[in-house]
């Protein structure tokens, strides 16, 4: 029963990842942007989809950790 609390975390993520790679390839396709935009906008999702897999692996710990909801803290 724990593994269905991962699922939406994970599918979420999954689909943030795929977006912002998505949109940093097609940043990268355009030859006709000078090398300092297209270093620019490549990284600047590839970084979102960093922070995307960061805070994943955050609430896998917490559900692991069995602190399944913040709200408690407040």
């Amino acid at each position: 029963m724990k593994m269905k609390k991962y699922i939406a975390p994970i599918l979420i993520a999954a689909l943030l990842v795929l977006y912002y790679g998505g949109i940093a390839l097609f940043f990268a396709a355009f030859a006709e942007l000078s090398p300092t935009a297209r270093i620019l906008l490549i990284t600047v999702p590839l970084a979102l989809a960093g922070v995307a897999i960061y805070v994943l692996v955050q609430r896998i710990r917490e559900i692991q950790s069995g602190e399944e909801d913040d709200l408690d803290q407040y």
